[in-house]
């Protein structure tokens, strides 16, 4: 038996993702929760209502565990294999019982509500205040209330739904990376764009196709977005366009990896969880730890949206169908022919293609001036850490951030391409380490903030750097707006530094602020160097990308407003709900938000894992809820003028100050207020969006 410390219990310092394996997880895990329980265990004997007797313990508790088990569940998302699956699956388990049994603590609450209500109250400031009365609504949203079968049931449910979530995620990564269609006809690539036929033989030959190359192939095509997307918008052949897009909606439907049961079981737990918190619906659980004060008002928020979306939808569709017949296209278009006629309408309309920008963003050129735009924005600079932070793969680049004379102040890691083979889709940021004072080590005044930010863009193809599409460069800055969120705090406590108990419908505000500087000249201009002459985008160019920033908004905000309306139906109860499959839930749902209603076979929800693996369980709408925030919040700095150097600096300071400094230490409405001076306002996402002056 080895008898070498478990790098995951590494006490010190940034994770040694380098160390770490499948191997250490149950071993690893198993030893933590024997600390923290033994831990809170005393806390409970020993609470009292003041800050040093119940919180100070309560957050070493709760940071003991998250950090440690947030590196398996990242390491999870990142690195997937058979092996660690059954590690985590393994012990999750117990790590769900005793999150459960610390949120359900009775002695605990009971101090929290008399420091809440004693002498000592008078005595904490507003950011400590504001995280005390959090603490307490979460209690009841964890089930402290509750008392014997009650109690108990609860914890399965707890302990269940975690296990749902974990294998609905793995199904969908399974069903994914279990599809592809292997090409060997040129005209099965007609219309691709050399980048796209580079990437898929550059797949094939990683999948036993032995001399694959982009001009003869074979190419190989999976349902991975950097290979799915391109073939959907350009490859002429509509049989193949048709036959990836009906794999796309079905995935995760069938055989043991379906995940409609799973859906099935999670939306009846939850429903059944929100009986036993004596709530109405999943809904109104959701919504009381959440920034929309109830149902209705989210409901009127998402109608004043599609109010003003599906009529803009529907003529976008017909535009559509009017083009692609002046351009010889004699049936009807179904739904695998959208991204096709959009994307050629859109070259007719702007003159310029995807293609076209692609060789200008060059990640280590659109890096720089991001970091650019950071220094600027909010007077911190960003620089390579070299190998100072430990990764999980060779692709993954670590940076520093730096404040003042050079003192550093967070770090984090970017993990910028697409492995299908072991790594989830999409795009998430992962405030892996808090900003602390009580949790600094030894001679350090502080703990820094460590993020990890994770993107699924188009990796190198040969000796070329990745090659960026406009919209993975957007998926950049809006991840790296979660990661200033996490990473410039300047709140004292874990639990409520960074994005910490920040109403998950206002946590999207940063991420979507960081979205329109993609649409400013100066700043898109040092994202950019052609990859063989360095020059930068031409000016011509930009205002053809500007012009078309709202190409089609109202189909793309449909879509969104189709799956926050399909989501909170879902989860808030209801006879209607109870008689309805959550699939006839979505079709009836796209009877009002959809142009073209879902295929028979469409079972886009099995792969749904922001609502069924992820937070956005009856909370999907926060993307447009924060959006609301976020055009306002960038209207601030129009209105100061984004020519005008040094107001956008102070602007950007006063921004920093308040939106990212505060974190989750004040309600989110608060924040808000104390950088616009008043409380949001839609003006501006209309404004920005097209559908007003």
């Amino acid at each position: 038996m080895s008898t070498a410390p478990n790098p995951l219990l590494a006490p010190d310092g940034p994770p040694r993702f380098d160390e770490i394996e499948a191997s250490h997880v149950v071993g690893g895990v198993r030893a933590l929760l024997l600390s923290v329980e033994s831990d809170f265990e005393r806390l409970e004997t020993a609470a009292e209502p003041t800050w040093q007797g119940v919180v100070a313990p309560l957050e070493r508790i709760h940071d003991a565990l998250n950090y440690r088990w947030g590196i398996v569940s990242h390491l999870l998302g990142v690195k997937n294999s058979i092996e660690l699956r059954e590690a985590f699956e393994e012990v999750e388990p117990e790590v769900v019982r005793l999150s459960v049994k610390i949120g359900q603590s009775k002695a605990i609450h009971g101090a929290l509500v008399a420091l809440r209500d004693g002498e000592a109250w008078a005595g904490l400031d507003e950011s400590a205040r504001h995280l005390v009365e959090s603490a307490i609504r979460d209690a009841r949203l964890s089930g402290v209330a509750l008392t014997g079968e009650a109690r108990e049931r609860f914890e399965a449910v707890q302990l269940e739904l975690a296990e749902l979530g974990t294998k609905f995620s793995n199904n969908v990564l399974d069903a994914t990376k279990s599809f592809e269609l292997v090409l060997t006809e040129e005209n099965e690539v007609d219309g691709l764009p050399q980048s796209a036929r580079q990437l898929a033989a550059q797949s094939a030959t990683e999948h036993g196709h032995e001399g694959a190359t982009a001009e003869d192939g074979p190419w190989r095509v999976t349902l991975d977005m950097p290979s799915y997307l391109p073939f959907l918008k350009y490859a002429k052949r509509r049989d193949l366009r048709e036959r990836l897009y009906r794999a796309m909606i079905s995935r995760a439907s069938a055989d043991e990896l379906n995940n409609s049961p799973l859906i099935d079981r999670v939306l009846t737990l939850r429903a059944e969880l929100a009986g036993l918190l004596e709530f109405g619906s999943y809904a109104e659980v959701s919504l009381a730890s959440k920034m929309a004060p109830d149902v209705n008002a989210v409901d009127r928020l998402l109608e004043e949206l599609r109010s003003v979306c599906y009529d803009v939808a529907n003529q976008d569709w017909r535009d559509l169908e009017d083009y692609a017949r002046s351009q010889g296209e004699s049936e009807a278009l179904r739904q695998w022919d959208g991204p096709f006629w959009s994307e050629a309408l859109r070259q007719e309309r702007f003159q310029f293609t995807d293609e076209d920008l692609r060789p200008y963003f060059q990640l280590p050129i659109v890096l720089e001036g991001l970091f650019s735009l950071t220094e600027r924005l909010f007077g911190v600079r960003v620089v390579e850490a070299g190998g100072e932070l430990p990764v999980w793969h060779p692709d993954v680049l670590t940076f520093r951030i730096l404040d003042g004379a050079d003192e550093e102040i967070a770090s984090f890691g970017l993990d910028p391409y697409s492995r299908p083979a072991d790594k989830r889709g999409g795009a998430w940021m992962h405030g892996l380490r808090g900003r602390s004072v009580q949790l600094a080590s030894e001679g350090e005044a502080v703990r820094n903030p460590i993020a990890v930010l994770v993107c699924n863009g188009t990796p190198p193809v040969g000796e070329r750097p990745s090659l960026m599409t406009f919209g993975e460069v957007e998926t950049l800055f809006h991840e790296f707006g979660h990661g200033l969120h996490h990473m410039l705090t300047r709140v004292d406590n874990a639990m409520s530094a960074g994005t910490e108990n920040v109403e998950w419908d206002a946590v999207e505000l940063p991420s979507q602020f960081m979205e329109n500087w993609c649409y400013h000249h100066e700043t898109l201009m040092g994202l950019t160097a052609h990859v063989e002459t360095g020059e930068r985008l031409p000016d011509e160019l930009f205002e053809k990308v500007v012009a078309a920033k709202n190409y089609l908004i109202g189909t793309w905000r449909l879509r969104q407003l189709n799956l926050g309306v399909t989501d909170l139906a879902l989860h808030r109860g209801g006879a209607s709900a109870e008689a309805e499959t959550p699939h006839e839930v979505h079709r009836r749902i796209s009877k009002t938000t959809s142009v073209l209603q879902p295929l028979p076979e469409d079972r886009f929800l099995c792969s749904f894992g922001h609502l069924f693996a992820g937070g956005y369980a009856a909370g999907y709408y926060s993307y447009h809820w924060a959006e609301v925030l976020s055009a306002d919040a960038f209207a601030a700095f129009e209105e100061a003028g984004l020519d005008d150097a040094r107001k956008v600096e102070e602007t950007g300071r006063r921004y920093r100050e308040t939106v990212l400094a505060l974190g989750g230490s004040r309600p989110a409405m608060e924040v808000f207020r104390s950088f616009r001076g008043r409380e949001p306002e839609t003006a501006a996402l209309l404004r920005h969006s097209g559908f007003a002056d």
